[in-house]
């Protein structure tokens, strides 16, 4: 990948769909989300879909599932498939895992298998989707493997338009995804990044007072159309985080053309674009 012919680097686009004719929710989900973000394109597109919409926007896409059987009960798309078709894109994509932080010992090593035999480049985590609270002690084997592997961890944070509108949202918990708890994460293991994804609602203060006070934890900027974000992340993304907020889409409920329209209407300074768009994925993603 050469990150110089690239427009943006887009560092949150999902998975929903293999080779098989699986998919990575049950329908009900999949209709939830669909219905919560108003999503009228495609909602299950598979890797080779995902390097066409980028490729032909020369954009760079972070694509990943979320694995999340122990909590959910539907089986996971398999993030070895999907690191795998994404090295046949390699152009355009970049692949992230993910494991089951209740598969103890085996997540670990999964982990590393990754990483060593398939070429992940980070990780994804869904605290809510995945029922577990992340700054538990019993999780940190596994953060202290992706921190000697040297790859970021991206955690969503915040609202989720899965399960939303359902009775009981689905039995999904939103305080898993309060950002406060991972401050402990990056505290306790200062060589692991971390980016905090999405505007991190109702809890965008903590999202910004953590990402301010630890130096490797990021923010992006996914979920959300732009025109939508809280007045103080934009203060933020101006001025302290301005090389520390990445773009990011959610795609496909959001796409990058929808992200970035409404983008060029946010008041961000003109030096500071640049960085969001792609610089500072360059340096996180390690694509120097």
């Amino acid at each position: 990948m050469d990150p110089s012919s690239l427009t943006a680097i887009d560092v949150h686009t999902h998975v929903e769909q293999d080779g098989h004719g699986c998919f990575a929710l049950d329908q009900e989900l999949l209709d939830a989300s669909e219905k919560y973000f108003r999503a009228g394109q495609d909602r299950t597109p598979t890797v080779t879909a995902i390097a066409e919409h980028y490729r032909a926007r020369k954009m760079a896409a972070v694509v990943f599932t979320v694995d999340a059987p122990a909590a959910t009960g539907h089986p996971a798309l398999s993030s070895e498939e999907i690191a795998d078709a994404a090295a046949e894109h390699a152009d355009v994509l970049i692949p992230f895992g993910s494991v089951d932080p209740h598969a103890g010992k085996a997540a670990v090593l999964r982990a590393r298998r990754l990483v060593g035999e398939h070429g992940v480049r980070g990780f994804k985590f869904h605290p809510s989707l995945q029922a577990f609270e992340p700054h538990d002690v019993r999780y940190y084997p596994l953060y202290e493997a992706i921190a000697e592997l040297g790859v970021p961890a991206l955690f969503h944070t915040g609202q989720t338009g899965i399960g939303a509108g359902l009775p009981g949202g689905h039995g999904i918990k939103l305080r898993y995804s309060n950002p406060m708890l991972l401050d402990d994460v990056a505290a306790d293991f200062p060589d692991l990044t971390v980016i905090l994804a999405h505007p991190s609602v109702p809890w965008q203060d903590e999202a910004i007072s953590v990402a301010t006070h630890k130096a490797n934890v990021y923010i992006d900027l996914s979920g959300w159309s732009p025109k939508y974000f809280p007045p103080q992340l934009v203060r933020a993304a101006n001025t302290l985080l301005k090389r520390k907020v990445l773009f990011g889409s959610d795609f496909p409920v959001i796409t990058p053309d929808r992200w970035l329209a409404d983008f060029a209407e946010l008041e961000i300074k003109d030096e500071v674009r640049p960085l969001i768009l792609k610089d500072n994925a360059i340096e996180v993603l390690g694509l120097s």
